[in-house]
């Protein structure tokens, strides 16, 4: 019987969709099969005499060298994985399989690409991981935070900027911005112009030295930065937001359509919980602040007035409760509609404000009555003074609409722990100390050792 000729080995080898490298002692590879090409992306030619660890990612390095040592030292590796930079800069993960040959010097190994899998794996994962962010996370800062080390498990992250659009200023703010080195010498003019590109086409950006497709103005830049970019859009359901940005300023920097690709459901995954967090944040101040002049409302007053009550009781410190109603209100509303109305509480509200101190809580009741707690034990003379720069500042007309209006406030005042101990005791005496200045003389002295002052001037519209 005719017996045909069996292929040579390496014949068989070249068939295998899995590669087959030797190195020898010194890490040089002696040998690779024809599946090394379509993995790493070099010939087996340029692959042979080369150092293996050249071609290992820079943060993978470290562990890699200590696995090949315990290989040469005679533990046979299973499983090992790695990633390696491909020729066109593609990362690529890989699956090894290893054991040292003592009596030929060598190390062989079987390497099979798992860059799919990897990549399928890590998208899960950073899906659930920004998800879970943006639930915990206390606020948008936090949010960006754990989003830059959630994509530095997926791309090279040095440098990361979360970019928005101010419509108002017409230009880029920056929320998050961390850099790896120097912070004084962060590159937002750069970050600013990409994210201006990637707003107008909605699509993301690999900006480098040898970009072509790109404007006019970032071709300039990227002839005068030798940095690595890569913008990504965040796009939500009311149009493009801002960027995510990506700068690496290593020597070997280097990011490829892969990425882009990664970076974009990043972006994607972002802008949706950035726009749940602003949701979010407008619907909490729209539940604690008046709509009209974006002062606390009754509900943030009652909350803050309680804490500071309980701390007051535990330091054994004093606080006032200031209650404010415009006098002649009614006849401006009455004589110029409710539009300068609200016009005029805006008006108020801004400098009212404006002669509080920042400690104080200034807070609207509805209507056109105000709230404002002074808090760090406030003397009477203490408070003397706080209303004395409210009605000051009252004095001069408030002009708007083509009007100047002169209107001042009738105060009342009301002390913990003299003139009630709990929120509704303590408003109710002030509120009364209110409606009692109205009924005062004009001239009258207000004795500020009473929840009552006098009514004041005003001029009526």
């Amino acid at each position: 019987m005719k017996t045909e000729p069996r292929p040579a080995l390496e014949t068989v080898l070249d068939l295998m969709l899995d590669a087959v490298c030797v190195v020898d002692a010194n890490g040089r590879f002696v040998y690779v099969s024809a599946a090394c090409e379509s993995i790493f992306g070099y010939t087996q030619e340029e692959m042979i005499g080369r150092q293996m660890m050249d071609l290992v990612a820079p943060e993978d390095r470290e562990r890699t060298l200590l696995a090949a040592q315990q290989v040469m030292s005679g533990q046979p590796s299973l499983h090992f994985e790695n990633r390696y930079i491909r020729s066109d800069g593609r990362r690529v993960d890989i699956m090894w399989s290893a054991r040292w040959s003592e009596a030929d010097q060598l190390r062989v190994g079987v390497a099979r690409d798992i860059t799919r899998r990897k990549r399928s794996e890590s998208l899960q994962e950073a899906v659930y991981a920004i998800s879970e962010a943006a639930h915990n996370a206390a606020n948008l800062t936090s949010l960006f935070e754990q989003v830059h080390q959630i994509t530095g498990r997926l791309i090279p992250a040095p440098s990361f900027f979360v970019a928005l659009n101010d419509p108002d200023q017409g230009n880029a703010t920056f929320p998050y911005c961390k850099t790896a080195g120097d912070p004084a010498q962060l590159p937002l003019d750069p970050a600013a112009a990409l994210c201006t590109e990637v707003t107008r086409t909605g699509q993301a950006l690999l900006l480098t030295a040898h970009s072509e497709n790109v404007c006019d103005n970032l071709k300039l830049l990227a002839a005068t930065d030798n940095f690595c970019w890569l913008a990504a859009p965040l796009s939500t359901r009311q149009g493009c937001i801002g960027a995510l940005l990506l700068n690496d300023t290593a020597e070997n920097a280097t990011y490829c359509e892969q990425d882009i690709d990664l970076l974009q459901f990043v972006a994607n995954q972002v802008a949706t919980a950035i726009e749940r967090k602003q949701l979010q944040a407008r619907l909490e101040r729209m539940a604690q602040y008046d709509e009209l002049t974006g002062l606390p409302n009754r509900a943030f007053l009652f909350d803050r007035l309680k804490t500071a009550l309980a701390r007051a009781r535990r330091n054994s410190e004093r606080l006032s409760l200031l209650y404010l109603d415009l006098d002649g209100f009614k006849q401006v509303n009455d004589g110029y509609g409710h539009g300068v109305g609200d016009l005029l509480l805006q008006a108020f509200a801004r400098r009212l404000t404006q002669h509080t101190r920042e400690t104080d809580t200034v807070a609207r009741m509805g209507g056109d009555e105000f709230v404002v707690l002074l808090e760090s034990s406030p003397t009477a003379a203490d408070t003397e003074v706080v209303v004395t720069h409210i009605l000051t500042a009252m004095q001069a007309p408030i002009e708007l609409a083509g009007l100047a209006l002169a209107i001042q406030p009738s105060i009342g005042v009301a002390y913990f722990p003299e003139h009630g101990t709990d929120e509704a005791s303590l408003l109710r005496r002030a509120d009364e100390a209110m409606y009692q200045s109205k009924s005062a003389s004009a001239q009258q002295r207000p004795n500020l050792q009473q929840p009552v002052f006098a009514k004041f001037d005003i001029t009526p519209p």
